[in-house]
């Protein structure tokens, strides 16, 4: 059975209901005590509270009933807060404009129209303010594991890695990825960063009871149609609920878009790439926003070319071969945060390497000069790479530019990542940085291109700024 019970949606009823009648009051109490709008006209008198006490009552039931249609009080994975806001203005506006219609024949001198419209201000402020607190909360019950659902994905090929990269690029989904399972035996035993490989479908009836699986997302292709049907009655019988993602021919998700006509359901397959109207606007804002960072930082990058000078001998700038778009080699301009002689060091290193896949790093490099250990700390040796956004060989969004030697142990999923050009700052970099696993920080990257936007870099720019000023993940 699942975990979570219908608890939370039973308080969030209540909770609304009481910030409906307190809305009412505040109304009742602006339009009859503090005289805020014109005075009574003729024929009208200040009526009490309790004259409006069945207005509130059915108020209440209307909100209530309107927002459930809405859908407010069902989980929507991916909702938006202002999905929320809009579902509150379209249900307060037709649940207001109902009960007006309805006092308007029953009793139509007692009750003030600015006391209507006061209400419904209200409503949506101050329930709108509740879910805004709601998910300032969130996030910090997540991480104790409430109100997450335990989800087991069966299947890694195309298919299923792209459910988890949209699951691990949006927490707000509030699943929980507990493992997966794959009878490709390689796969199936093959972690995936921190997503554990559980073996096949053979140990399915074992982790639904073990794991506390909430829920089990099938991702096999369509030729397993006798082992999805098995799947899903097993996981009935368990009382565990099931899903089923279509396979549509194994491509990504992100190539995939939904259309119809007249009701019928129309598939298409789109580019995963960002397409060339979105390049010439990515480009453009690539220009802009190099050049009005480099006039900004123009007096730190001095001050700091100074400090490199006089704490240790070398180049200021360092200078370092990394991959971009299509795998095409550039120069990559960076502040010189080592020692000389860092890079013919690194063989005598290997034993201290802190990340995974094929990255190096080291938490506390000892070869970072006294300078570069704040430079990398804050990320500001990254600073002399505004010009190469400037020259379009990088974008101040986009993968972090990999090393020839990296690419050469990619896996081919891995590859996707170099569709775009990399990037001063990136999905990943803002969701942990050096703390996330590689295949996770792919999986990231992946994501973005599938679901790029001039928003999701305005998004990621903003997320940056706390990012490098906390240090969070940084070495």
């Amino acid at each position: 059975m699942r975990r979570h019970s219908r608890w939370p949606i039973a308080g969030q009823l209540l909770l609304d209901a009481a910030l409906i009648n307190i809305a009412i009051a505040l109304a009742w109490y602006i339009r009859y005590e503090l005289l805020l709008t014109v005075p009574l006209g003729e024929g009208f008198f200040p009526q009490p509270y309790s004259a409006y006490i069945p207005l509130a009552i059915v108020l209440t039931i209307f909100c209530i009933a309107i927002f459930r249609i809405e859908g407010l009080y069902f989980p929507a994975r991916g909702r938006t807060f202002l999905d929320e806001v809009y579902a509150l203005i379209n249900g307060t506006t037709t649940a207001t404009l109902l009960i007006m219609a309805v006092t308007f024949f029953v009793r139509p001198l007692v009750y003030s129209r600015a006391v209507y419209v006061y209400a419904a201000l209200l409503i949506v402020i101050l329930l709108a303010a509740a879910r805004a607190i709601e998910r300032l909360i969130r996030p910090r019950l997540r991480k104790r594991g409430i109100g997450v659902d335990r989800v087991l994905i069966v299947g890694t090929g195309e298919v299923g890695r792209a459910l988890m990269r949209n699951i691990v690029a949006q927490p707000d989904l509030a699943y929980h990825i507990v493992g997966f399972v794959d009878d490709n035996y390689e796969r199936g035993h093959t972690d995936i960063g921190r997503l554990k490989a559980l073996g096949g479908t053979e140990n399915l009836r074992d982790l639904l009871r073990d794991c506390l699986v909430d829920e089990v997302i099938v991702t096999l292709p369509w030729t397993a149609r006798e082992k999805i049907i098995t799947i899903m009655e097993l996981c009935q019988r368990m009382g565990v609920a099931a899903q089923v993602v279509p396979d549509l021919f194994q491509l990504s998700l992100g190539r995939v878009a939904m259309d119809d006509v007249g009701g019928i359901p129309l598939i298409s397959v789109r580019e995963t790439k960002i397409g060339t109207w979105n390049s010439a606007i990515k480009r453009l804002i690539d220009l802009l926003g190099s050049t009005a960072l480099i006039v900004l930082f123009a007096p730190l990058m001095a001050l700091i070319a100074i400090l490199i000078r006089t704490d240790s001998a070398g180049p200021i700038i360092f200078r370092q071969k990394r991959i971009g778009r299509g795998g095409r080699p550039f120069i990559a301009y960076k502040f010189r945060s080592m020692r000389l002689g860092a890079e013919e060091e690194m063989a005598h290193l290997t034993n201290l390497n802190e990340a995974d896949g094929p990255l190096f790093k080291i938490r506390n490099d000892p070869r970072h000069t006294r300078i570069g250990r704040w430079l990398r700390r804050m990320s500001l040796d990254e600073l002399p790479q505004l010009f190469n956004v400037l020259r379009g060989e990088m974008s101040l969004v986009g993968p972090r530019p990999p090393l020839l030697a990296e690419v050469e142990r990619y896996q081919d999923w891995h590859k996707q990542r170099l569709q775009v050009s990399p990037g001063m700052t990136g999905l990943w970099q803002v969701s942990g940085r050096s703390e996330l696993p590689f295949d996770e920080q792919c999986m990231l990257d992946i994501y973005y291109i599938e679901n790029w936007s001039p928003w999701l870099d305005m998004w990621i720019m903003l997320r940056t700024i706390p990012t490098v000023l906390l240090a969070r993940g940084a070495y």
